[in-house]
């Protein structure tokens, strides 16, 4: 299949009722799973992030990191991990975020990102925008310049776009319903 035939909608797939019932889930294992898929996702993801300069990408546990550290190689950026609390060894700075049954938050290095670095922030998927928001948070909060976000799917219906703005989003699959 050429590049530009590859159709990574079709490379997701969807879980009806997991993690539970009425909710949708969208597994990118397939994706992972074909070599050219997986090549245009980093490919195109990167692409979003040439123009802007990017010194470093903030990718989120776990999901996150799959495509996040294949991203920074590919734009020659350094790869800085977001991990949950507890499981960095050095010094670190947390943005918690809220969940729907609680709060959750994510860990840096307080060294990964120097000032006024340009950042790329990416994860897997956008959905409330809860880890994105954090992820940006932290980024500020070091000082560093967020140039945009990137993820290889979106779920629009809700409203993390919105969440994270006024941040630029890129997303290379978007469901626009729970069923679409």
């Amino acid at each position: 299949m050429s590049r530009s035939a590859i159709d990574l909608r079709s490379c997701i797939r969807d879980i009806p009722d997991y993690p539970r019932p009425g909710i949708v889930f969208r597994d990118i294992t397939p994706l992972l799973l074909d070599a050219a898929a997986l090549s245009e996702a980093v490919r195109r993801l990167a692409a979003y992030g040439a123009p802007r300069a990017v010194d470093f990408v903030v990718a989120a546990e776990a999901r996150g990191f799959i495509l996040g550290a294949a991203v920074a190689r590919e734009l020659g950026a350094g790869f800085v991990p977001a991990r949950k609390p507890g499981k960095l060894p050095h010094e670190t700075i947390s943005a918690e975020y809220i969940l729907e049954y609680g709060v959750d938050a994510l860990e840096v290095h307080a060294d990964a990102i120097g000032h006024g670095a340009n950042v790329l922030i990416h994860d897997d998927l956008l959905a409330t925008g809860g880890t994105a928001r954090a992820l940006c948070d932290l980024v500020e909060r070091l000082g560093g310049h967020v140039v945009g976000c990137a993820f290889l799917a979106e779920l629009a219906f809700l409203g993390g776009r919105e969440r994270i703005a006024p941040f630029d989003v890129c997303s290379l699959v978007t469901y626009d319903s729970e069923t679409a």
